[in-house]
């Protein structure tokens, strides 16, 4: 589908719409997916350098966000509003994902993802969710991981936020049920980008999605609303028919097929530039209490 014969009638022209974690892979995917439908797209990013050279690639307007800020995202929010009109969507994409045993992991990045991973949506949300109540419409998009419903070895504390961000979203939509304002939790699988760089063999047993078939699962929620969405959608079936299954029966089946591999089996070296980013930037925030460390966003 073109450019022009997507955004010819579409429920979103015009609609502005904040994404995080913009300024590459997923979130990036996802913003040029709404600018196709006619949307004023808003991108944040911790690399301000980035966000504005895809901003103006794209279309969009850029802003520097740390989603561990709440400040900061309230400033992001308010300059997009600024710029474009009232906020209507608010995407929560961005994250991160080390890979490892839990006990081996550096505890700075274990923060970093709590801080991100999971802060950072509580704090969007915050920030984004007012408006839209007052305005009677919207909606909230995080995205999660279908590691937020199948939890897997080597990635403990990654798997612990998506949970979470499945938890907050599933209850907040409760709370606001019939306030006009709609929320989506969107899961993917195994994302082909550079977060999951090495991980060919490592994770050959869960499918792959590319970065545009998750930016066309957001548009299709913000177009048709859905609580749960996941990518590829079938997994969604799958995951309903995995919670029937024995507990003792679930073990075997993942000894069967060996769900350790992405620990035994992950290409460091390979992954090792994505491991670099992160440890290097895994250091006190200053933005953010002492007591925790943060790494550089990336998208999820």
């Amino acid at each position: 589908m073109n450019k022009a014969s997507s955004r010819r009638g579409s429920p979103l022209q015009d609609k502005v719409v904040a994404v995080t974690g913009g300024g590459r892979g997923i979130g990036l995917a996802i913003a040029e997916a709404l600018i196709a439908q006619g949307a004023r797209v808003a991108i944040g990013d911790i690399d301000a350098e980035v966000a504005a050279r895809e901003a103006a690639r794209i279309g969009a307007h850029a802003g520097r966000l740390d989603v561990r800020d709440p400040a900061s995202f309230r400033t992001f929010v308010a300059e997009a509003e600024a710029v474009l009109g009232p906020l209507y969507a608010l995407v929560n994409n961005a994250g991160i994902m080390p890979m490892g045993r839990f006990l081996d992991e550096d505890p700075a990045l274990a923060d970093a993802q709590i801080d991100i991973n999971f802060r950072g949506v509580i704090h969007g949300m915050r920030a984004a969710l007012p408006g839209l109540l007052a305005r009677g419409e919207g909606h909230i998009v995080n995205i999660a991981s279908l590691a937020g419903r199948f939890a897997l070895p080597g990635s403990a504390i990654y798997s612990g936020t998506k949970f979470a961000v499945v938890g907050l979203t599933e209850a907040v939509a409760g709370e606001h049920r019939d306030s006009g304002v709609r929320f989506t939790c969107v899961m993917p699988s195994k994302v082909l980008t550079e977060l999951t760089s090495g991980t060919e063999e490592a994770a050959s047993i869960i499918p792959s999605v590319t970065p545009q078939q998750v930016a066309d699962a957001v548009v299709s929620a913000l177009l048709k609303p859905r609580l749960m969405v996941a990518v590829p959608d079938y997994l969604q079936i799958a995951h309903a028919a995995y919670t029937l299954i024995p507990g003792w029966l679930q073990q075997k089946g993942r000894q069967l097929i060996d769900d350790n591999r992405i620990i035994s089996k992950l290409d460091r070296a390979a992954h090792s530039g994505y491991e670099q980013r992160i440890n290097r930037l895994a250091q006190p925030a200053a933005a953010t209490p002492p007591r925790r460390r943060a790494a550089k966003e990336k998208t999820a």
